[in-house]
């Protein structure tokens, strides 16, 4: 068996590997290192999880091991097509160049200009980097590209489903002729094989599986669903993962759960978090920070439940994942052979469940296709029902805590309401000769309505309010049988005194 002792690496990048706790390195490292090594160009082609990282990680800290970086130009390149799996890449150049005098930068987005401008102004051997942040600081005449020796292109096909392809052939154009480049990519579409056809000069094609394939230590399931109804599609999808998660128990130490869109990721992060399950979002509107935090949870153990888009469906090296859950069937169908390999990683055991309904047809139909065999099925888990809770009185228009105004109208103000209703132990209005006693407080209000109503007329009118007059027949209200002392008193004036 193969040893990395075998594979004629530099004794520092031994010392750093063995260090590490490495004996033996995977297929894809056994062949693609020495093929590197002798300075051909690699296209690799390996499901994820196999170790593709290491494969161009090694060879390229023994090939810079001689030799000085310059300001601005860097020696080697490596592209990834996230943040986070860029972040991954040089993690693994830590580990692995601890031992050499070789430095780095990472170039990627939600991390300040003036920082990188900085580690690139020094000069720097590796420059891992995505491609749009790439792009951006080599039009602002901040990097050189002409020195590159190495260019590394990293989950090429995820690079096609972003839409990078573009940038990744520019980049290309960029970098010197005489360069090598290793390329690894988990499928191989057209559009990279195109690619591989115009900047690769006649590589060593290392293909260590049949593309496409999912790992014999995943355990796969498909749960089908038939929704109740169709706008109860997605309250019934939480409620059955919910389900999942509860039958699996302990066994589920930590999962992943893959949405489409960023949005549902949000909505079932704080669903589950609602329901008492330690859940996060990560996907790609996140500040860059905080998607750093949350992975970091995720590895330490502090968040259990990871809640993500396909931003961290490539690359992520998190090899103790025990469940993955599919909360929506994958539109590409390659998507499903990533999503459900960040779990069985490294010889473990894994189990990868996928929720689908009847909409969800097609893209079963491709991903089948794709893996040449029929998903299995699985059965919805019995029990497991979400406890009852308390919940607030919801108006008619659903919003909880305030009562609804009646439909046509807005709603009257508590002094309006106080004044509509009756007084309790109110002395009785007196009654002259001629004057009938106080409408009931019904028509009060209504009157007061009407003549808020012709206020409003006259004032559009260009008139002031009218006074009413009443009508004949009709009562009309007096002050009492009151009357005050002045107007009792005789007045004469001094002429006649």
């Amino acid at each position: 068996m193969t040893k990395f002792s075998d594979l004629k690496l530099d004794p520092k990048v031994l010392e750093a590997i063995a260090e590490a706790g490495y004996e033996t390195p995977t297929p894809i490292q056994a062949q693609a290192i020495p093929e590197a090594l002798a300075g051909r160009d690699v296209l690799g082609i390996a499901q994820t999880g196999t170790g593709k990282t290491a494969s161009f990680t090694l060879p390229l800290i023994t090939r810079l091991a001689r030799g000085r970086a310059r300001a601005r130009m860097p020696r080697s390149l490596v592209l990834a097509p996230t943040r986070e799996l860029a972040a991954q890449v040089a993690e693994n150049f830590d580990v692995y160049a601890k031992y050499t005098k070789l430095t780095k930068a990472l170039l990627i987005g939600g991390v300040s200009f003036a920082e990188q401008d900085k580690l690139i102004d020094r000069g720097v051997d590796v420059l891992i980097a995505t491609p749009g942040r790439l792009l951006d600081h080599f039009e602002r005449g901040k990097l050189l590209l002409t020195g590159v020796e190495v260019m590394v292109v990293d989950e090429a096909d995820r690079m096609l489903d972003m839409g990078f392809i573009p940038d990744i052939e520019r980049i290309f154009q960029l970098t010197p002729f005489t360069r090598q480049t290793l390329f690894f990519s988990a499928t191989m579409a057209p559009e990279i094989e195109r690619i591989t056809n115009m900047f690769l000069s006649n590589p060593a094609r290392i293909e260590v599986a049949r593309q496409a394939t999912t790992a014999e230590t995943i355990t796969q399931a498909l749960i089908e669903i038939k929704p109740s109804r169709r706008d109860r599609a997605f309250a019934e999808k939480r409620a059955v993962l919910r389900k999942l998660i509860r039958a699996e128990g302990e066994a589920c130490t930590n999962a992943i759960i893959f949405c489409n869109r960023k949005i549902d990721v949000d909505v079932v992060a704080k669903s589950l978090r609602r329901h008492g399950f330690n859940a996060a979002p990560i996907h790609g509107d996140l500040d860059q920070s905080v998607r750093t935090r949350t992975l970091e949870g995720f590895r330490d153990g502090t968040v259990r439940l990871l809640v993500a888009s396909d931003v961290a469906a490539r690359g992520l090296d998190i090899p103790a994942v025990s469940h993955v859950f599919n909360f929506d069937v994958p539109s590409h169908s390659e998507d499903y052979v990533h999503r459900i390999g960040r779990t069985g990683r490294a010889g473990r055991l894994g189990k990868a469940f996928t929720l689908a309904t009847p909409a969800d047809e097609k893209y079963l139909s491709a991903i089948e296709a794709l893996l040449q065999k029929e998903l299995p099925r699985g059965e919805i888990p019995e029990g497991f029902d979400d406890e009852e809770r308390p919940t607030r009185k919801r108006n008619e228009r659903g919003r909880p805590g305030k009562e609804a105004a009646p439909r046509g109208g807005s709603r009257r103000s508590r002094k309006d309401d106080a004044a509509a209703e009756p007084v309790a132990d109110t002395p009785e209005t007196p009654v002259v000769e001629g004057v009938a006693a106080d409408p009931a407080p019904k028509l009060r209000d209504e009157a007061r309505h009407d003549t808020r109503n012709e206020s409003r007329d006259d004032k559009r009118n260009g008139r002031g309010p009218r006074r009413e007059r009443p009508r004949d027949g009709e009562p009309v209200i007096g002050m009492g049988d009151h009357v005050p002392d002045f107007l009792m008193r005789e007045f004469r004036s001094k002429k006649a005194g």
